[in-house]
């Protein structure tokens, strides 16, 4: 189980949204490259950026941010927010984006999504944003009428390996996870999933590591590491000796 530093972009700024509601925004640093950095340096072993612009606007806005930020580390950098056409996720990946995440065509599309998957496999990774059990869509600005558990089931039948789970109503607010929501997810899907959302503090962290075994692939942490809540290094380093 690893752990990964989030990096949310908007205006080329790094920044952080409450409950991702876009006039709540809290800008962090106006350089995403030398906080990209700061996070190799304690210790990241990969990178979440997401394009909150893109995510809105239905097409990737910050790549310039984004290339920059590939160029100057040496892990992995999973990037989403916007990549709803074949020719922008694969711009990204010939970039040097590690993998693409796919978040409103997943929900909208499948067989869009299915051609994806076979072309670059498991370079995809398939986020599920969740609220009230509802998969948000268009930057989180809308609300599907499908269930988490549903859609996760349609893309694993088409092949898709890898999800992040998000609980929206939590992002931002360092209230601590939802354990009983992703413990769900995993239980009932069997999928390898990464956490993101509301994680605060040390036990946040060692209540996740608890479901390792259940097929959480990894946690990914925002706020908490802006906000210095929590130490990006003690976290890595826990989660390597357990």
């Amino acid at each position: 189980m690893i752990v990964i530093p989030a990096i949310d972009l908007k205006d080329e700024k790094v920044v952080r949204l409450l409950q991702g509601r876009y006039e709540k925004v809290t800008v962090y640093s106006d350089n995403p490259v030398e906080t990209a950095k700061t996070w190799q340096r304690q210790g990241a072993g990969r990178l979440h950026v997401v394009d909150l612009d893109g995510a809105k606007a239905g097409e990737p806005k910050n790549i310039k941010a984004l290339r920059r930020i590939i160029e100057s580390v040496d892990v992995p950098v999973q990037f989403g927010g916007g990549l709803r056409r074949r020719e922008d996720i694969s711009a990204v990946l010939s970039m040097g984006a590690k993998c693409a995440i796919l978040g409103t065509t997943a929900c909208e599309d499948l067989n869009f999504v299915k051609q994806i998957i076979a072309e670059f496999g498991e370079r995809i990774i398939v986020s599920i944003d969740v609220k009230d059990r509802k998969v948000a869509v268009r930057g989180w600005t809308e609300t599907s009428k499908l269930e988490d558990i549903e859609l996760i089931g349609r893309l694993q039948d088409i092949g898709a390996k890898s999800f992040i789970y998000t609980d929206i109503s939590r992002d931002g607010t360092l209230a601590g996870s939802n354990i009983e929501g992703i413990k769900r997810a995993l239980r009932q899907t069997g999928a390898s999933i990464f956490y993101s959302g509301g994680i605060s503090s040390m036990e946040d962290v060692k209540d996740l590591k608890a479901l390792e075994s259940e097929g959480l692939a990894g946690i990914i942490i925002g706020k908490a590491l802006y906000e210095n809540k929590i130490n990006l290094t003690q976290v890595k380093t826990f989660l390597e000796k357990q």
